[in-house]
């Protein structure tokens, strides 16, 4: 059976403000795009991609962006994979767990081999 896998840059939503802080307001926003654009797509996994993020989003925020990620439930409703650097993987673990929280099969990992594993298997 073929696997549909979508790979999100976050560099590409999620970028850091002058001061250092990751712009959240900006991040759903975009995500907002993303799920508007994915709708007609179909069935898909998702790979998110945080390995070339500016900045980091603090616990609150993660929480935050994992609320919305849920108003989005049509394109996320599959296998969604974070893939981060491993000095963030807690911060990619906590929001997948806050996804989870909110019935999303979202996994955190460091390899990119690992992910689409998850992804495919």
């Amino acid at each position: 059976m073929a696997t549909n896998v979508r790979v999100i840059h976050a560099r590409d939503f999620i970028r850091a403000r002058p001061d250092g802080v990751a712009d959240v307001e900006r991040a759903e926003r975009m995500l907002a795009e993303l799920a508007a654009q994915s709708a007609a797509l179909g069935e898909f996994e998702i790979l998110i991609d945080t390995r070339q993020v500016s900045g980091s989003l603090s616990a609150g925020q993660l929480w935050h962006l994992a609320e919305k990620f849920a108003q989005y439930q049509r394109t996320f409703a599959r296998k969604t994979a974070i893939l981060c650097p491993l000095e963030r993987f807690d911060h990619a673990r906590f929001f997948s767990l806050c996804a989870e929280n909110r019935g999303f099969n979202v996994t955190a990992f460091h390899s990119y081999e690992e992910a689409m594993e998850w992804l495919i298997g």
